[in-house]
């Protein structure tokens, strides 16, 4: 803990940041008040190590108790011994459970131990589906034969499970499998044959194994040039050798409706054909080992070599949010500190009952469309208008301050990791992996509000909501959006003096870090955001039009420097092959300082920028010590 503080005390005013460093604990002082909790408690203990409480909830309200009544003036430490903990419902931190600078609430795993922090469902009492062409009784009685249009090669393969919830994950002995689609490979994925906006239809080839008669839950994904889009088919109509599908709304209207991000049209290959794309959901597409389908209050799985699904662990995330931090604009939580804990197995179920169609970094459009004729008072050359909603967080923080993650792993998780949504400042999260997330890793800021229109500069009246002196540092940022691919490793919206220093991104889909949002040059909350000394490799996986460091509108005395950004990968299916970058300043990106960052070569993008940018030696010149020391920092590699 004193670590922590010392660090808060040091390394915010090294990035720029100008908060009163946090006090460590008097000398002389007792000591904070103790909890224990451990997965083999009870909530009737008294939170003894010996008698410990089962819940983190439990304990933090017994902290909040002792809070009211005085009797933890030198703070509150929760030990969390090691082992799994599912939650019900999200934890919930409030203003009632801050600390002070001196007396801290602490909730942090017990020594050299690893408490987990789920929101996953065990599915239990797996039997096989069809042992050799003929259904099996289930415990009830009735046949569980293979789902109907399963294809004749799952025959003698499938395992199935009751699944007495939705879910769009599954995971088998701790390994993401993979819901049914075809193709089975993202380098295979063919490629739409037309789109009918006037009727709200789009063609495609059929597929080797052919389509069911019905959906029944089946998605089309498009790539559409730097995000994608999940459509739930309506209906099927089989023409030929192709097939025309109708979808559901709101996303049929959405799709059709907004301009940006399309599907490339372009049958003469200009830029490299029209939109890939893949089919998911349907038993026809249930054809190789590691694949799943649910459907009916039944879940079938086809496992992988060494897979005994008899003592298999399976679990379906069933919470959207597993911690919420919780304060408002006139009282937020103030010095709280997590360290230690991991945060697995969260779901988000709007693409399954809403669509999916996001604008840009994973947020989802709840309306779009065309201006014709173009102009708005703020900006009269914009074409279109848009409005945004925000996909959830595995913990989420507004309204908080001088709050600390330190050491915790965010993974397994369907949408985003962590996020200080709005009105926060003086936060830190250091030495934190996020890995193995659908959605983008860390996230922080407002970027607009779903009444806001999303091309407006965000300027509240009240300073309290923008997100403020926040440090992410030192993290390890792998394998994140790889559900949705227009996500990113680090993404912050309108944010002032935030500092991203001393990070690791890799291995994710489209961009590495982006800072701002709204593409304007007008005046708007950001200014004096450091990006320092990261190191951005293995990203576009999926998706150009990207860049490793990306900027958007006007953050006067904005600095980027020290970076390292190498390795952007090549897929063979994106809209534009040429169209990425490095660096990449994207419309009104204004008054930043961009020096001394080393890439191979000096492929940047200045799109639509605004005035006073400063381009100072970038490239593979840049001194070797600015490769070697980006990144994470010895101590955290």
């Amino acid at each position: 803990m004193r670590k922590l503080l010392f660090a808060l005390a040091v390394v915010l005013p090294l990035c720029g940041a100008a908060g009163s460093p946090v006090a460590l604990p008097r000398d002389g002082a007792p000591g904070p008040l103790v909890l224990w909790v451990a997965p083999g408690g009870s909530d009737a203990n008294p939170g003894t190590e010996a008698a410990p409480l089962a819940t983190v909830a439990a304990a933090l309200r017994k902290a909040r108790e002792c809070r009211r009544l005085n009797q933890a003036p030198d703070g509150v430490d929760i030990r969390v011994k090691g082992g799994d903990y599912p939650l019900d419902e999200p934890l919930f931190i409030r203003p009632e459970d801050s600390g002070t600078p001196s007396a801290p609430t602490v909730i942090e795993a017990a020594p050299g131990e690893h408490p987990v922090i789920s929101g996953g469902v065990r599915l239990e009492g797996w039997r096989p589906a069809n042992l050799n062409g003929s259904p099996v009784a289930d415990p009830d009685g009735a046949p569980v034969a293979d789902p109907k249009d399963a294809p004749k090669a799952a025959r003698g393969h499938l395992w199935v499970a009751d699944a007495p919830l939705d879910f769009r994950q599954l995971y088998v002995n701790g390994v993401k499998a993979v819901r049914a689609r075809t193709p089975n490979t993202d380098d295979a994925m063919p490629r739409i044959l037309s789109v009918n906006k006037a009727l709200r239809t789009i063609r495609i080839p059929l597929p080797p194994g052919g389509l069911p008669a019905q959906p029944d839950g089946m998605e089309l994904v498009i790539h559409q040039m730097w995000a994608i889009a999940n459509l739930r088919v309506k209906t099927i109509t089989v023409d030929g050798q192709s097939a025309i599908l109708t979808f559901k709304e709101p996303e049929s209207r959405i799709e059709m409706q907004h301009p940006w991000p399309a599907p490339v049209m372009d049958s003469l290959h200009k830029v490299n054909g029209n939109s890939a794309f893949y089919l998911v959901n349907s038993a026809a597409f249930l054809d190789t080992p590691g694949e799943w389908f649910a459907s009916h209050g039944k879940v079938y799985y086809w496992p992988r070599t060494g897979e005994d699904m008899r003592n298999a662990q399976v679990v379906a995330p069933a919470l959207e949010t597993l911690v919420r931090i919780l304060g408002t604009v006139d009282r937020p939580v103030s010095y709280v500190y997590i360290k230690g804990l991991h945060f697995v197995y969260t779901t988000w179920m709007r693409p399954s009952r809403m669509g999916h169609v996001p604008l840009q970094a994973g947020m989802y459009l709840l309306d779009a469309y065309k201006l014709k004729p173009a102009g708005t008072p703020e900006k009269k050359g914009l074409e279109n208008q848009a409005w945004i909603g925000r996909p959830p967080a595995a913990v989420s923080v507004v309204y908080a301050n001088h709050v600390g993650f330190d050491g915790c792993r965010f993974g397994e998780l369907a949408s985003s990791g962590l996020d200080l949504e709005r009105g926060t400042h003086d936060n830190i999260v250091k030495g934190c992996v996020f890995s193995d997330i659908g959605g983008t890793g860390y996230q922080e800021g407002v970027y607009s509000d779903e009444g806001f229109e999303t091309h407006l500069p965000y300027q509240p009246s009240d300073v309290r909501d923008i997100c403020t002196r926040d440090t992410v540092m030192d993290n390890l940022v792998d394998n994140c959006g790889n559900e949705d691919w227009g996500c990113v490793g680090i993404s912050e919206g309108y944010v002032r003096e935030a500092c991203i220093t001393h990070n690791e991104v890799r291995n994710v889909p489209y961009s590495g870090i982006c800072v701002g949002w709204g593409w304007t040059k007008l005046p708007n909350a950001m200014y004096g955001n450091r990006i320092i000394a990261n190191y951005v490799h293995h990203y576009a996986t999926h998706m150009y039009d990207v860049g490793g460091i990306y900027t958007l509108s006007a953050q006067p005395g904005t600095l980027i420097e020290d970076n390292r950004v190498d390795d952007i990968l090549h897929p063979a299916y994106v809209h534009d092959p040429g169209h990425w970058f490095y660096f990449y300043f994207d419309e009104g990106s204004s008054f930043i300082t961009i020096q001394h960052n080393w890439c191979p070569e000096a492929k940047f993008m200045r799109n639509s920028n605004g005035p006073g940018n400063t381009w100072e030696d970038n490239g593979p010149a840049v001194a070797d010590t600015i490769q070697q020391n980006a990144g994470l920092e010895p101590a955290y590699r």
